[in-house]
């Protein structure tokens, strides 16, 4: 049996000591320049590193692992308390001890991607050619790419075949493309509000993040580390932006409405006076804590460019065709990030390349940051789908 946990103090995954500025509970996968990461811009990155997280225990036959991908910005820490904020895991409604991504019964890995800033390598990591931080030297990265990098991981653990993939919006993508590029790895895969490609309506939000950040003095042409800045206001303002895309109007008239900010009375200023404007602005202070700029424009970038028709002609059943997968899509009726009916495109081609698949619209007025919330209906359609992909993959209760 093959046990891993996650470990305090910053180990590598060849069991040497990483460098201090990895981040204290992650394993970290290492790939020297004899591993290469292909990159879709014609890049060979290397060296490299993967930083990640485990839970549960990997059983004799390896087959009960399963793959978490995250979303945007949020990183491996989905099941244990973050090491920066101190807050609970990012995704603890789906993963642990009795939840549908049961850690007493799976293996469990999520990995910080690749161009992001928690231990993975990416734009805030020192250039081994220069010994400066890569900046926007940093090649620009894809969600193949992200994808690449996780197989490689992958069979760093000597996993063969992965029971199941799952992962909302960014992390719904990376799902699609292991299920596209690797359909003989995948045994079942979960993408959850997401779509194939993003709409000219997502791509304006992240352009219109992106030049908040790059509008700031302190963002430097990306050399802001250099500096000894950080272009915090330029960042809080792009998390503040995308922050209102991730909910829905429901949801804020819910929380917020038009009430005023510990007052009665406006202030004739342009302080907080609504509570949704502190909310907002305490949504971007904190963000600009734990995330660094230029991987806010290298992952925003990744997702725009994202489009698995393109490699098949523009058709995307042709992408799906064949597949052994099994499929659970999922969908909420509030999200107009991605909204249903990019869910159902992705149903009619699945159907159209033959695959197994099932669909679920869940009623909620959360927006899209539903699939990270207490939504009792699509906690049971993930505990139902698993367990019904292990039972179809002999994954008894005995194998725990």
């Amino acid at each position: 049996m093959m046990n891993i946990h996650p470990v305090k103090g910053p180990i590598a995954a060849n069991g040497e000591r990483a460098h201090e500025a990895d981040h204290p509970t992650s394993l970290v996968a290492q790939f020297g320049a004899d591993q290469p990461l292909r990159l879709e811009c014609g890049v060979d990155l290397a060296p490299f590193q993967i930083a990640y997280q485990t839970y549960g225990t990997l059983n004799a036959d390896k087959s009960n692992a399963i793959l978490v991908c995250h979303a945007l910005t949020m990183d491996q820490h989905i099941a244990n308390p973050h090491p920066l904020t101190g807050k609970p895991g990012g995704w603890l409604t789906l993963v642990g001890p009795g939840k549908p991504i049961d850690t007493d019964r799976y293996f469990v890995v999520c990995s910080n991607v690749i161009g992001s800033c928690m231990g993975s390598t990416g734009p805030a990591s020192t250039n081994p050619a220069t010994g400066k931080v890569w900046g926007l030297d940093f090649p620009v990265i894809t969600i193949p790419d992200m994808v690449r990098a996780q197989a490689m991981l992958i069979d760093r653990l000597g996993i063969d075949k992965l029971f199941c993939v799952v992962g909302g919006s960014m992390g719904g993508m990376q799902v699609l493309q292991w299920s596209v590029a690797y359909p003989e790895r995948v045994f079942s895969a979960m993408p959850i509000a997401c779509a194939t490609r993003h709409s000219a309506q997502n791509i304006a939000f992240h352009e219109l993040g992106r030049q908040a950040v790059m509008a700031d003095p302190d963002w430097a042409h990306g050399r802001y580390v250099e500096t000894g800045a950080h272009p915090h206001r330029g960042l809080a303002v792009a998390r503040m932006a995308a922050h209102i895309t991730y909910l829905s109007d429901a949801a804020l008239h819910r929380k917020f409405g038009r009430r005023m900010q510990d007052r009665e009375l406006p202030t004739f200023s342009f302080d907080a006076d609504f509570q949704v404007e502190s909310y907002l602005r305490y949504q971007g202070s904190s963000f600009v804590e734990r995330f660094d700029a230029n991987s806010y424009l290298y992952l925003t970038r990744a997702m725009d460019y994202f489009d698995i028709a393109a490699d098949h002609g523009g058709v995307l059943a042709a992408a799906f065709r064949g597949t052994q997968t099994r499929f659970c899509v999922v969908s909420f009726t509030s999200d107009w990030l991605f909204p249903t009916p990019e869910s159902r495109a992705i149903v009619h081609a699945l159907n159209a390349g033959g695959a197994r698949v099932s669909f679920a619209e869940v009623e909620t007025d959360k927006g899209h940051d539903a699939f990270l919330l207490d939504e009792p209906e699509f906690i049971d359609i993930a505990r139902a789908f698993l367990h019904s992909a292990a039972t179809a993959r002999g994954l008894g209760r005995a194998e725990r």
